[in-house]
């Protein structure tokens, strides 16, 4: 067996499909579309944001409520307001939401809120935070490190799934290169080697994969048709005045036409983007 049992194909050949609500699955033929501005900024903005990707094509909303910056003078989200916020949305749009949790001790508030829980690129070798996210009942949405191999990756997975939740969504975001143009080096080819080597679906981040907003489209039209289960990406009604990775987010217009798009690339590979 692989030293990443729960999570190799060998032990579970067939794909795993993780349920997120009594109306949306993540793996399997449907293909899941994630889409938000980077930050919940502020209510106002937010809330039209996700009435605009939800119009858009958009089954489940992002948002983060606390953001790791590198930076320690950047904005790093508003916490508990952010939180609800998302909620609010929820409400209003009648999508779940996916948010990040950065520590453990914001675990329990986070929970309170979100339908999907993030393990972002940073934290992906957090192992304490991984076995605690491994004992909620909420799927988790894992973020290959920007250094990580695909072996470190799956077995960042087996963490969460050895602590007894198997609900784990991978998502491929880029790693780092000596590449300086984009701001990772996505890694379609890890794609489809994870859906080799692992029955977990696996979604494609082309925002932070590319770090350019014009990237952004081309990129996951080809994660659709590389085998992706769905992408995430970050939208933004004015992307200039984002306080956070602008310079990645597409408008909702853009956002609009790429689902069109991505909606053809199903067609013709087999898959289906629900409407």
């Amino acid at each position: 067996m692989k030293t990443y049992r729960l999570a190799s194909r060998e032990g579970h050949p067939e794909d795993s499909i993780i349920k997120v609500n009594d109306n949306l699955t993540i793996g399997g033929s449907d293909l899941i579309i994630i889409a938000g501005p980077c930050a919940v900024e502020s209510r106002d903005l937010y809330l039209e944001a996700a009435l605009l990707v939800k119009a858009g094509g958009a089954q489940i909303l992002r948002g983060g409520a606390f953001k790791p910056r590198t930076s320690p003078y950047s904005f790093s989200g508003l916490a508990q307001e952010g939180l609800e916020i998302l909620v609010e949305a929820r409400a209003k749009t009648g999508l779940p939401v996916v948010t990040e949790v950065m520590d453990v001790r914001d675990l329990e508030l986070v929970i309170q809120y979100a339908d999907i829980l993030q393990v972002g690129s940073r934290n992906m070798q957090n192992f304490s935070l991984l076995q605690e996210v491994g004992k909620t009942n909420k799927p988790v949405l894992l973020k290959r490190g920007f250094a990580a191999t695909i072996l470190e990756w799956l077995l960042a997975a087996e963490h969460i799934m050895k602590a007894g939740n198997h609900q784990v969504i991978l998502c491929e975001r880029g790693v780092r290169t000596f590449e300086t143009f984009t701001r990772n080096t996505i890694d379609l080819g890890a794609v489809v080697a994870v859906k080799e080597l692992s029955h977990l679906p696996v979604i494609v981040d082309p925002s932070h994969g590319t770090g350019r907003a014009s990237m952004v489209a081309p990129i996951a039209r080809a994660a659709i048709a590389a085998g992706a289960d769905g992408i995430i990406v970050e939208v933004h009604q004015n992307p200039d005045q984002a306080l956070s990775d602008g310079f990645q987010s597409i408008t909702p217009e853009a956002f609009t036409r790429m689902v069109i798009d991505l909606r053809r690339i199903a067609d013709a590979v087999g898959r289906n983007l629900p409407i």
